[in-house]
C-alpha cells in the first residue's frame, strides 16, 4: 500500500465514521472502485485509532465527567446524577454490540464485505434513516434517556457489524425512533462508539502492526483519519442542529446504485 492510498482511506475512514453513511462499507469500496487491493479488516480497523484519539480529544471534558461518575459509583454504589446514569448507559448500550463482534468476526472479515451485500444494506438503511428522521418525534434529550433506550441503540449497533448498515447511522436511527431530538441521538451515538472503537483497535492493531510494521502508510492513514474524524464530528453536530439526515439518505442510496451500476458494468 502507498501512502497516497493509505492517506485515502484514512479520510475516508474519518469522516464517514461519523457522518451516517457506513465507514466500514467506504473502506471496503474505496479499492473495489479504485482497483487497490484491500487491506483488510485489520488495517481499517487500525485507521479507528485515529478516530479513537479525535473522539476522546473532541469529547473530552465529558469523558473527565463520565470517568469520574464511573469511579463514584465503583466507589458508592449507587447511580444518583446525570452523568453517573449516562455513564452506566453507556456501559449496556456496548455490551450488545461487544458479544456480536465476537460471534461474527469471521462474517466481518470475509462475507460482509461483499460489494452487492454493501449496496443492499446502503439503501435499505438510507431509507430506514430517512423515514425515521421525517417521521418520529424530536421531543427527548440526552438528559431524559432511559435504561430501555440505551438496551435499544446498543441493539442497533450489532447491526453495524454489516458494512452499509452503518454504526453511526443505525445507532442514530435507534434514538430518532425513540424521540430524542438529533443532536442527542448523534451525541449519544458518538460517546457509545468509544468503547467498542477502543477494544477492536485493541484487539486488531497489534495484526495490522505485524503486517505493516510502524510504517509510512499505516502512520499517514492513521494520521488522516484523526484529521478527518474531527472534521466530522464537528460538521455534523453543527449540520443536524438546523438540518436533517436527508442529505445523508440520498447520499447512501444513490452509492448503492453506483456500486450496483460498476458491478454490472464489469460484468
Amino acid at each position: 500500500m502507498t501512502v497516497f492510498q493509505a492517506i485515502v482511506l484514512g479520510i475516508v475512514q474519518g469522516l464517514a465514521e461519523f457522518l451516517p453513511v457506513s465507514s466500514s462499507a467506504h473502506l471496503t469500496l474505496a479499492p473495489f472502485f479504485f482497483g487497490w487491493k484491500d487491506p483488510g479488516l485489520a488495517f481499517d480497523v487500525a485507521l479507528h485509532f485515529g478516530t479513537l484519539v479525535a473522539l476522546l480529544w473532541y469529547f473530552r471534558v465529558e469523558w473527565i465527567e463520565l470517568t469520574v461518575s464511573s469511579l463514584r459509583i465503583v466507589r458508592t454504589r449507587r447511580v444518583e446524577t446525570a452523568h453517573e446514569k449516562r455513564a452506566v448507559f453507556l456501559v449496556v448500550a456496548t455490551i450488545p454490540g461487544g458479544i456480536a463482534g465476537k460471534l461474527l468476526n469471521d462474517y466481518a472479515e470475509t462475507t460482509f464485505r461483499s460489494p452487492l451485500l454493501i449496496a443492499c444494506t446502503l439503501s435499505i438503511m438510507g431509507v430506514l434513516l430517512w423515514s425515521v428522521d421525517r417521521w418520529a418525534a424530536r421531543v427527548r434529550s440526552i438528559e431524559e434517556m432511559t435504561l430501555r433506550d440505551a438496551v435499544l441503540i446498543g441493539l442497533a449497533q450489532v447491526c453495524a457489524l454489516i458494512p452499509g448498515v452503518s454504526r453511526s447511522g443505525s445507532t442514530i436511527t435507534a434514538g430518532r425512533a425513540l424521540n430524542l431530538d438529533r443532536p442527542s441521538a448523534a451525541r449519544f451515538s458518538f460517546l457509545m462508539s468509544m468503547p467498542i472503537t477502543f477494544a477492536a483497535v485493541a484487539v486488531k492493531m497489534p495484526e495490522a502492526i505485524r503486517v505493516e510494521g510502524f510504517s509510512t502508510p499505516l502512520l499517514a492513514g492513521v494520521f488522516a483519519a484523526f484529521i478527518s474524524s474531527w472534521l466530522a464530528i464537528t460538521v455534523l453536530l453543527r449540520f443536524i442542529s438546523r438540518h436533517s439526515f436527508g442529505v445523508f439518505a440520498l447520499y447512501r442510496v444513490l452509492l448503492a446504485a453506483a456500486v450496483v451500476g460498476t458491478i454490472v458494468a464489469r460484468r
